[in-house]
């Protein structure tokens, strides 16, 4: 019989492979599916890629990719028997044959017990070799049967990968000398103290300055100045501004020239009134921890709808999710996104062609990804209502167990959060930043195919106006999310906060027990009122007086999209950076007619600002950049001309030899290789994109030369690299996104598709923080595609949010299905008897037929 195992595997040997350090053995869910080894049919385990597939996809991968031997995994799941006595029966398990495998279930693991089962299957015929089996197969199947079995499952171990170095606590750390100088930072609104830079910012640990750091390969921008202020002034370490958390953040030392650990940050940042204890106070174990925490007691009981006799709903559409530790914020989205039908249409509509064409490595296919989530929410193949003899059993029990499981969108996760700072952490997220950030992803995968996210997209036409010339700009841009403020003094209970106020100070003084708190209800036309008040524009240079002067902004819908997301701004940091939530109900509409705040274009009687830009400002330093003359060297000695290497050195920012090289690689046959350094920038005034009150770019404006230079040194042609400049406003992060999402035989649809999402304090929530002036509806084939219609909508969900802060707490969702309200709270779905409408976070509307 070994003789004839070992035959049988001989031609399939060259493809059996043994898990190496890094490789990923996905044992516990299909790559398509939410099948696991305890579903029906088991899980199947390519023995050369290991990814799993669940028994309806494995032939799709035997057929894609020709592997024939798959390991299958069955985990049979048995309630302990019960003895006379009431305790149970011990029973002999098992041995674990699969370690590592995470049960799928919430169960007690005394209540219940478990076997596993493996076997090799050899496709097509599907001949079974039951494991372990040592005797009979050849060693190199057996060592890698032993090592697929005994893998850490693809998510359980979240080691950095082998090549990355440890981060080593700096030398200057424990002995940093600070200033007693009484600076302090505020949580928001900073920029550079030499160039007013307002991203990259490096707060200086000894004086408190905020200086930019340098271009990066990663896309983070600057002038270099924290660089010079240490070359000038030797204080070593600075910290990355919006790194920040109750966790830590983001050191580098510029004597060691690394990125370091400083154990006493929280020391050196409250130096300038940066309190991280307090933070972590406000943040730990996800609730508010302050002296009276009522109202947000109160508040979890209301959203939750705590108390209620909440009856479970099952079947399509009413799948759970599981929480995997603070990912609420993603399931709430989700569940919303897929209630849409362009994102149904898109992804479950076309999931047989997306699975059969998916890449070789579907989990890290995002269309695949989305598609096997929309399937999993929508076909209620996860969410079936219990059998009339578990309701029996329990009732004879005289215990209830909540019977919704839901999926788990692990994998699904690790895909959309990879390389992201804050969601691929464990910890608490803003909702709003994940659905910019999911529809930003979707904009990505979308090229060439239906974009459900053309639903949320719409247009804003700002008009900015010189307060003194009275002369007016009006510029377009596009967005997703409408937000809008919380005007506290705008509540119709205003004598009673105000009563509550004083009472509060008064205990806080005497020491005693705080009064019950008062929330602040806050009429919805006031929030817009508040949205639609004209807001004052930071650094304004009028044109028309070639000086800086006042300027006010206006927003308004130069589109209405279909689907409008309206996120109400509830959250703010207070001046000792402890993120704070405003407690607030609004009473928010379910129809809502904003029909009034259309854009108008250009008025009559108006005259608009002149189309010219300030004047240029040379830096006080007009000396010659420095360039690292020891990478210059190392070039030189390999042959090439001495000037070439001192430009490939400058382009790529001084990065060191090897970049240098790869500019040197892509740049031999230009007719100007070996010619002297020159900075056009240094010696003829070039258009500043700073200059004009929206950073709107014009359409002459060119972009630095340096710049440039940079993405052609990376091997993309100078054409594209300039357009993608002037696209992104010459934002060399953005420039590149747009570059790898722009090829260059489809530069036509440009405009279609968007850039990086980003949070800001406009009164719209941005993904593409540039204005663009040439943007119109009109204009179809060159500007984002938008559904505009009329604006009027109606509600049909809620994300709610219980906590103190974004970075704590817990996410429900409430979405109107077949005319009734259901609340989605993680794996648990259930009819609503309550919705939360006036304490809601972001609220989506669709918008009503003209008829």
């Amino acid at each position: 019989m070994a003789a004839d195992l070992g035959e049988l595997l001989v031609p399939f040997m060259p493809t059996i492979r043994v898990p190496k350090t890094g490789d990923r053995v996905y044992k516990s869910e299909c790559a398509f599916s939410f099948d696991s080894p305890e579903s029906e049919g088991g899980l199947y385990v390519c023995m050369n890629t290991f990814l799993g597939f669940g028994r309806e996809h494995v032939e799709r991968h035997y057929r894609k990719t020709g592997q024939s031997v798959y390991m299958h995994l069955k985990r049979h799941v048995k309630e302990k028997a019960t003895g006379a006595a009431g305790g149970a029966i011990p029973r002999r398990r098992n041995g674990k044959v699969f370690l590592d495998l995470e049960l799928n279930r919430d169960f007690n693991g005394e209540d219940y017990e478990y076997e596993d089962e493996a076997k090799l299957v050899i496709f097509p015929d599907h001949f079974e070799i039951p494991l372990p089996n040592i005797e009979e197969l050849p060693a190199l199947v057996t060592i890698a049967c032993d090592a697929v079995l005994n893998a850490h499952s693809a998510y359980k171990k979240q080691e950095p990968e082998s090549w990355e170095e440890e981060i080593q606590v700096s030398r200057h750390a424990r002995s940093l000398r600070q200033l007693d100088n009484g600076v302090r930072i505020p949580p928001s609104g900073w920029k550079c103290q030499k160039c007013e830079m307002r991203e990259n910012l490096w707060l200086n640990l000894t004086d408190g300055s905020v200086l930019c750091g340098k271009w990066f390969f990663d896309g983070s921008g600057g002038n270099g100045h924290a660089l010079e202020h240490y070359r000038e002034y030797n204080y070593p370490l600075a910290v990355k501004l919006d790194t920040i958390t109750p966790d830590g953040a983001d050191v580098y030392s510029f004597e060691e020239e690394e990125a370091v650990l400083d154990p006493h940050i929280s020391e050196h940042l409250s130096h300038f009134g940066i309190d991280m204890v307090q933070m972590q106070r406000r943040t730990e174990n996800g609730h508010h921890t302050d002296n009276n925490p009522r109202p947000r007691v109160s508040e979890w009981e209301v959203i939750q709808e705590s108390g209620m006799k909440l009856k479970a709903v099952y079947g399509s559409g009413y799948t759970g999710i599981k929480n995997l530790g603070n990912s609420c914020y993603l399931s709430t989205v989700l569940q919303v996104l897929f209630s849409i039908p362009d994102f149904q249409r898109m992804y479950v509509g076309n999931l047989q062609r997306i699975f059969d064409y998916s890449p070789l490595d579907p989990t890290q296919d995002f269309a695949t990804q989305m598609a096997k989530l929309g399937h999993g929410l929508l076909s209620g193949q996860y969410s079936k209502p219990p059998m009339k003899s578990e309701l029996i059993e329990q009732v004879m029990k005289e215990e209830h167990k909540h019977l919704q499981r839901g999926i788990s969108p692990r994998m699904f996760k690790a895909l959309v959060s990879r390389g992201h700072p804050e969601f691929s952490s464990n910890r608490q997220q803003d909702a709003h930043e994940f659905f910019l950030h999911l529809i930003n992803l979707v904009e990505r995968n979308s090229a060439g195919s239906e974009n459900p996210s053309d639903s949320f997209r719409f247009l804003v036409e700002e008009r900015v106006q010189c307060c003194q010339s009275r002369r007016v700009r009006y510029t377009q841009r596009v967005d997703y999310c409408m937000q809008l403020p919380a005007p506290i003094e705008a509540a119709s209970n205003r004598e009673e906060l105000l009563t509550y106020e004083a009472k509060r100070k008064e205990a806080e003084e005497n020491t005693r027990a705080p009064p019950e708190p008062v929330r602040a209800r806050i009429p919805f036309t006031a929030c817009l009122q508040a949205f639609t008040e004209p807001e004052n524009v930071p650094d304004f240079w009028s044109s028309a007086l070639q000086a800086k002067s006042a300027g006010v902004k206006t927003s308004r819908f130069a589109s209405f999209p279909e689907y409008l997301a309206v996120q109400i701004k509830k959250f703010t940091f207070g001046v000792d950076w402890v993120p704070k939530k405003f407690d607030v109900a609004i009473d928010v509409p379910d129809f809502l007619d904003l029909s009034r705040l259309r854009a108008t274009g250009l008025q009559t009687g108006e005259e608009e600002l002149p189309d010219l830009l300030p004047p240029i400002v040379l830096p006080e330093d007009t000396r010659a950049p420095e360039i690292d003359e020891g990478a210059v060297m190392q070039l030189a000695e390999m042959g090439f001309p001495l000037e070439a290497c001192r430009k490939a050195v400058y382009y790529t920012g001084n990065m060191g030899p090897e970049m240098a090289f790869n500019w040197i690689i892509a740049h031999m046959e230009e007719p100007d290789f070996a010619e002297p350094l020159t900075l056009p920038s240094m010696l003829e005034p070039l258009p500043s994109t700073s200059d004009s009150p929206m950073g709107a770019t014009p359409l002459d404006n060119s972009p630095p030369e340096e710049s440039v230079a940079i993405l052609t040194s990376m091997g993309f042609p100078r054409n594209h690299s300039i357009r993608a400049l002037k696209a992104t406003n010459n934002n060399l992060e953005r420039a590149l996104d747009w570059i790898f999402t722009h090829p260059a035989e489809e530069e036509s649809d440009a405009l279609s598709d968007m850039a990086d999402s980003q949070s800001n304090d406009n009164t719209f929530s941005n993904l593409n923080s540039h204005s663009d002036s040439t943007l119109s509806p009109d204009r179809d084939m060159s500007g984002p595609r938008v559904k505009d219609g009329p604006g009027r909508y109606e509600l049909f969900a809620l994300i709610s949010h219980m906590g103190a802060s974004t970075m704590s707490g817990h996410y429900v969702c409430h979405i109107k299905k077949e005319g009734r309200w259901v609340i989605y709270n993680d794996h648990k779905v259930c009819l609503s008897e309550r919705p939360p409408k006036d304490l809601g976070y972001i609220y989506f509307y669709r918008r009503l037929s003209s008829s």
